[in-house]
């Protein structure tokens, strides 16, 4: 595809959403959900560079015992998580040229290749932002549909936008993009610039990619409040190292003890921590 005809579309694409933001998002609202309904959007993620093994076991046995979507690391670890995941019904994620993505196409789709065949069924690449904030689209849709191509039919591919530094604009051509390329999913946040997801953004993505695209909103989800409201902008995914507190509510003040005299070896509620002495 021409330069000429990527430009085209994405003007096509951003004067449309750009007409029509004050729509609201395509999506149900999630006010309904509880806690514990949390886990299947979460993907259970550890990126930090001093992550040991055997944190990374910690998340992978988390994610087992909770129902987790995905289990998210670096690519050094992938093949450690698909192997330890290999059953249990999590996919194993790992994200690419993280956390800048200000490689050159061929290493990021290479890393991706390598990724994919040590296990990975998802992978979340870190757009080129540089090439975003030149408006160098050739460039931007050869780095996605690289991986795309890299991976087709054996993972699913996440575009991480780094909303926090782009413009509104640059954020519906980054989708709109990401979408030609045949990306599965956009993504809001590394979580290691200077800002995460935030609702608008949500919002503003879903309403540039459509319904059938999937969102994954990360960075700074941290609350049950947090995730819903996230989820009630059209996230189908949340990308959080918080993934056991949201599904246990410990982010609640309602987390304690409330007396109800029902308690045994556990708290029935699953509220608070039952300790030996109390029974």
């Amino acid at each position: 595809m021409s330069a000429i005809d990527i430009n085209e579309i994405i003007k096509q694409v951003t004067a449309e959403v750009c007409a029509n933001l004050g729509m609201g998002a395509d999506t149900a609202p999630a006010s309904g959900i509880n806690s514990a309904d949390l886990a299947k959007y979460i993907d259970h993620t550890l990126l930090k560079p001093e992550a040991s093994l055997n944190e990374v076991k910690k998340i992978c046995d988390e994610a087992k015992k909770y129902n987790f979507a995905s289990v998210c690391v670096n690519t050094n670890y992938i093949k450690f998580v698909a192997d330890s995941l290999e059953g249990s019904g999590v996919t194993p994620c790992c994200v690419v040229g993280f956390p800048l993505g200000a490689m050159i196409p061929e290493a990021k789709a290479g890393e991706a290749l390598i990724a994919v065949n040590n296990g990975a069924k998802e992978v979340d690449m870190v757009i080129n932002i540089g090439a975003v904030k030149s408006g160098d689209w050739k460039q931007v849709h050869k780095d996605i549909e690289g991986v795309v191509n890299a991976t087709r039919g054996r993972a699913i591919v996440k575009v991480i936008i780094e909303t926090c530094l782009l413009t509104d604009e640059e954020k519906v051509k980054a989708c709109a993009i990401s979408k030609l390329a045949g990306a599965h999913f956009v993504k809001t946040s590394t979580g290691f610039s200077k800002g995460g997801a935030t609702v608008e953004d949500v919002k503003l993505m879903r309403k540039t990619i459509g319904p059938e695209m999937g969102l994954k909103a990360s960075g700074g989800v941290r609350t049950y409040e947090d995730a819903v409201s996230m989820i009630e902008a059209g996230a189908t995914r949340l990308g959080t190292s918080s993934g056991v507190k949201l599904v246990l509510g410990e982010d609640s003040a309602e987390r304690k003890c409330i007396n109800c005299g029902a308690c045994n070896a556990v708290c029935p509620s699953g509220r608070a921590v039952v300790m030996k002495g109390l029974y």
